[in-house]
């Protein structure tokens, strides 16, 4: 056992550290590497950040997916608190996505929103898992907990809504990776998977270490409700 935690230790070393360095390739790609963009200029800048943290929130509520109908046939704790962790890394990314968004698309749109397809699907999102969250964390008992896992299985649904928006619907959104392949600067290119990358081993090293203090938090509670049993 203590040997495994050792390893665990090791490998969460490892994890913290290749997160930092691949970060701050990511920062030295976005701000030196990738050339300015003609029409947008330094403002497109953003365009990685925003995609980075789209991708990362797709895959956040992907887990909870997979978490969720775990949960429902094991009703585990490590599954529900991963689908707790998830949502809420999910949920802080896609605040960046519809933050970043705005700010990029101002010069080009002249309004910081439209309710475009993508737009519009993207923040029903963000309210939907939001609402998972306060119904995980007002969990008292299993009945409310197999309630927040529905709520995560079905939730998912909007997440290939918000992908196939702007194929679906008449969208102003730019398409940047399309049929026949990307329509960017490869340097664009290279950087754009390089912040993927950093994204994604961001998010692990998050969940990891919210899972960590949730399933705490949860040993904490049942010590606390057994002392007051022992008391009474």
């Amino acid at each position: 056992m203590v040997k495994q935690e050792v390893v665990k230790d090791k490998l969460e070393q490892v994890l913290k550290w290749s997160t930092f360095i691949v970060v701050a390739l990511s920062l030295y790609m976005i701000f030196i590497y990738a050339p300015r963009e003609r029409i947008m200029g330094d403002i497109q800048r953003l365009f990685y950040y925003h995609l980075a943290s789209a991708w990362v929130a797709f895959f956040a509520f992907f887990v909870v997916f997979v978490t969720s109908i775990i949960y429902l046939k094991k009703r585990d704790r490590i599954s529900s608190a991963i689908s707790l962790a998830s949502a809420e890394i999910g949920v802080i990314f896609t605040t960046i996505v519809l933050i970043t968004g705005p700010i990029w698309a101002r010069p080009i749109w002249n309004r910081w929103w439209t309710w475009d397809p993508r737009l519009t699907t993207t923040l029903i999102l963000w309210f939907i898992y939001l609402a998972y969250i306060l119904i995980r964390l007002s969990a008292e008992d299993e009945k409310t907990g197999l309630l927040a896992a529905i709520f995560g299985i079905i939730g998912f649904i909007n997440v290939p809504i918000v992908f196939m928006s702007i194929r679906w619907w008449r969208s102003i959104h730019p398409q940047v990776i399309e049929g026949g392949g990307s329509s960017i600067n490869p340097l664009m290119l290279h950087t754009l998977f390089v912040s993927v990358a950093a994204f994604s081993l961001l998010y692990f090293y998050l969940l990891i270490k919210r899972v960590k203090v949730e399933l705490l938090a949860e040993q904490i509670k049942e010590f606390k409700e057994l002392l007051r049993k022992q008391c009474h």
